[in-house]
């Protein structure tokens, strides 16, 4: 799938996701589009923006949404451009739904889902969230993606991404081969291998998107401002398995340059 209408990611941009594992883009779809998403969630939630005496829980959860605002801030003329820099042409499926939606008000009480952890991508069909794995391919999982639908400043509970983790992972996955492993036995150790990564914060105005590396070490965190906070986690899903007989991707390459494998 090939955008001509809009010029992409720079090569300084794509060079930085595959060294940091993210890259961060503004105005990946309209402050307009942002606001009648946030208004389609308030009313799934039951809660209203005028109304913060009844903000009592510090999250709740929404799944996914598949009504056109989504959709269309999922798949952008930028987005699609970038998902082909990334990914590679023809490789990934669009968006039909965007989801989880961690909507988080501001509350002294702790969120209870803010530890470190990487997003699995595939599953043997067992309910038990902790079996799912990921591998060092990252079958089932092209991207890890953040959209924020509403502004989000430093204390409004924004995403704590360490960067250049997912290099760590990424040899950490490779002795454990197709199987690859469970979430349950990659978060034993509390990801203590990737303790010393600087940290960044998923900051932003509304329409800004981080598109991820699926192995990129991540943390939710209190929310301390003052306006609840709107943003989807959702993954971009792949067409088919990563085919090593194509030119890597930047997400391939990424994973190959850490597990020192040669082109």
């Amino acid at each position: 799938m090939q955008n001509t209408d809009c010029i992409g990611l720079t090569p300084h941009q794509v060079q930085a996701f595959i060294t940091d594992g993210f890259v961060k883009i503004e105005n990946a779809f309209s402050a307009d589009l942002a606001r009648q998403c946030r208004d389609e969630l308030w009313a799934d939630i039951g809660l209203s923006p005028d109304e913060p005496r009844n903000w009592i829980q510090p999250v709740v959860r929404v799944g996914h949404k598949a009504s056109p605002p989504f959709i269309e801030a999922a798949n952008t003329p930028s987005l699609h451009r970038a998902y082909d820099q990334l990914v590679g042409e023809d490789r990934w499926l669009a968006p039909k739904a965007l989801g989880t939606f961690p909507i988080r008000f501001p509350s002294p009480e702790p969120p209870g889902d803010d530890g470190w952890h990487v997003d699995m991508s595939f599953d043997d069909h067992d309910p038990d969230f902790m079996e799912w794995r990921a591998n060092v391919k990252s079958s089932g999982r092209a991207l890890l993606m953040l959209f924020l639908f509403s502004d989000v400043g430093p204390d409004d509970a924004p995403t704590r991404i360490r960067k250049a983790s997912h290099a760590t992972i990424a040899r950490e996955l490779l002795p454990c081969g197709e199987a690859g492993v469970t979430l349950r036995q990659l978060s034993a150790h509390g990801y203590a291998s990737t303790e010393d990564c600087e940290v960044e914060l998923a900051t932003g105005a509304a329409g800004t998107v981080y598109l991820c590396h699926p192995f990129l070490v991540h943390a939710a965190q209190p929310h301390r401002g003052e306006r609840p906070r709107f943003m989807a986690q959702p993954p971009l899903l792949p067409r088919r398995e990563f085919d090593p007989a194509l030119p890597p991707s930047p997400v391939q390459v990424a994973i190959r340059q850490a597990c020192g494998l040669t082109f």
